[in-house]
């Protein structure tokens, strides 16, 4: 099976993602500056990071699958846990919104962030199974350093919300998962290079 379909049923999932969470935020009451700041201020900065992030794993998906010739059915259930994780970002975001930023909503929208990178992750070894462990996509991937720094800083936030008591705590957790966005945004540019090492070969028809 081609992956036309599964790129776009992801990119349609994710645009429906960007709009759930852009719909939740608050319109102010008042018609001024301050009226947004105290009404919407935290839901804009909440959904500025989740809409990063789902950026992220669109661009690295995409350009994962520029990688993919055909895809299994360990594939497509491999991405659809990664869009399962994906898709409760609106919920996880809206109640850090909606507590401003008390302890367990933080907690959960970090399991939230660490529970898709462990689907991308899955996703991207199903793929590599599939494809041998010579394919275009391990060569791409190489050491990955920054896929294996990411769970470790969702993990150092969540704990730091979870062990140290008030706001210190769930701001060190912020700050973890600010970096983790920052440090993807970042272009990467080892699926490019290999692609074009490759010229054409690895191009897929759609």
């Amino acid at each position: 099976m081609r992956t036309n379909r599964l790129e776009a049923f992801s990119d349609g999932v994710l645009a429906i993602i960007i709009t759930i969470m852009v719909l939740e935020l608050k319109v102010p009451a008042g018609h001024h500056l301050s009226d947004l700041v105290h009404t919407t201020g935290v839901g804009l900065l909440t959904y500025l990071l989740s809409f990063v992030y789902v950026g992220i794993y669109w661009n690295n998906h995409h350009h994962m699958f520029q990688l993919v010739r055909q895809v299994s059915g360990g594939v497509l259930w491999a991405n659809l846990a990664l869009l399962f994780c994906l898709s409760l970002f609106p919920f996880t975001t809206g109640w850090v919104d909606d507590s401003r930023f008390e302890r367990t909503p933080v907690v959960i929208y970090g399991l939230n962030l660490l529970s898709a990178a462990i689907a991308y992750f899955v996703l991207q070894g199903v793929i590599i199974r599939q494809q041998g462990p010579e394919s275009a996509l391990r060569q791409a991937i190489g050491a990955d350093i920054k896929g294996k720094v990411s769970p470790v800083l969702y993990i150092a936030g969540i704990l730091s919300a979870l062990l140290i008591e008030g706001p210190v705590g769930v701001g060190l957790a912020e700050a973890c998962f600010v970096v983790v966005a920052i440090m993807w945004v970042v272009p990467d540019r080892r699926i490019d290079r290999v692609i074009r090492q490759h010229g054409t070969e690895f191009d897929v028809p759609h």
